[in-house]
């Protein structure tokens, strides 16, 4: 029995991390999907040619999410660069007020037929810490930055 002790809390503990580090990357993957759905609109120009602003396009990401992930912790970055080389793909860098809210200013530049744009979807997941000091999180308030960046080229529309 008191093997067990020694051996259960530790397990426990694995146990409890792996859920966790579990949902992260359900997380990440479900917002990696969110993004190839909804950068297929710029890829073909339907959101240039219907005039979709940036209001509409969050409108039309927020519904491609799954139901877990909420419309309010999405931030969505859209910009055209010159050329592929000079596309970031880093993680972004968030500015928060003295509140902890993001006061980023994001763009929405679709571009047009030929255009190299970059599309990034973030996402704030709330997490949690577990026990002996293991945490997920990335920023203040026990929270983690998500994001998915997608790089392409517009295509030719009409």
């Amino acid at each position: 029995m008191v093997e067990f002790a020694l051996v259960v809390t530790p397990l426990i503990a694995l146990m409890l991390a792996i859920l966790q580090t579990s949902f992260v990357y359900f997380a990440q993957q479900n917002l990696e999907t969110t993004l190839e759905k909804s950068v297929r609109q710029l890829v073909t120009g339907t959101a240039q040619k219907a005039g979709l602003n940036q209001a509409a396009f969050r409108t039309s990401v927020c519904s491609n999410l799954p139901d877990f992930l909420q419309c309010d912790n999405v931030m969505i970055d859209v910009r055209t660069v010159s050329a592929f080389s000079a596309a970031s793909v880093s993680k972004p860098t968030l500015t928060l007020d003295a509140n902890g809210k993001v006061n980023n200013t994001w763009n929405y530049q679709p571009g047009t037929a030929g255009s190299i744009t970059v599309v990034t979807i973030m996402y704030i997941w709330s997490t949690q810490k577990g026990p002996m000091s293991f945490d997920l999180s990335t920023m203040s308030g026990n929270r983690r930055l998500l994001h998915a960046t997608s790089v392409f080229k517009v295509e030719p529309y009409s």
